[in-house]
């Protein structure tokens, strides 16, 4: 047995060696892995941080631009709103001017009428008093015409123009 000692601490010593290299190459492996596995995922979360904040930026720009094309519509409709406004009024008042002008005729008319002597009289006066309010009518319908189809063009057109830009932005390829 004495003999069979030396071999049996030379196994035990190749086997702890074995063992302790294995381990190492194990280790090493396993670090080499876990190396691996770690510059993967970092590589994979730079990507996907790449990827959110394109995404943020696009979302934040596309939403500044909603706003500011929000904006411009609430100019629009601003600027609408006061040529509106400022058109009917002007409406308003030729459309007195008229009222009155025909009122004044009428009294004219009227006095002419009253100191009338004859039937012949009256009539001329009559047809005289017809024929002005008719061509007083036609004048003053076609200057009202004429401002109300202006009016019309000052505010459609702001309006035009934006629906234009809405559509135009609507088919507008969105940008990767």
């Amino acid at each position: 047995m004495a003999n069979e000692s030396p071999k049996v601490a030379r196994l035990a010593a190749e086997t702890v060696s074995t063992a302790a290299t294995t381990a190492e190459t194990v280790a090493a492996k396993t670090t080499g892995f876990a190396d691996a596995g770690t510059a993967q995922l970092r590589t994979a979360m730079e990507r996907g941080m790449e990827q959110a904040t394109k995404a943020a930026e696009g979302s934040f720009k596309a939403a500044q631009d909603f706003a500011e094309f929000s904006r411009g519509n609430a100019e629009t409709l601003a600027q609408v709103a006061q040529t509106w406004m400022m058109g009917t009024q002007d409406l308003g008042r030729q459309a007195f001017a008229f009222a009155q002008s025909l009122t004044d005729h009428a009294l004219e008319g009227a006095r002419a009428m009253a100191g009338v002597k004859s039937l012949k009289e009256v009539a001329e006066i009559q047809a005289s008093y017809a024929r002005g309010t008719v061509d007083r009518m036609m004048s003053e319908t076609a200057k009202l015409q004429e401002a109300s189809l202006k009016l019309a063009e000052q505010v459609a057109t702001p309006v035009t123009q934006r629906v234009s830009l809405a559509i135009e932005r609507a088919t507008k390829p969105i940008a990767a």
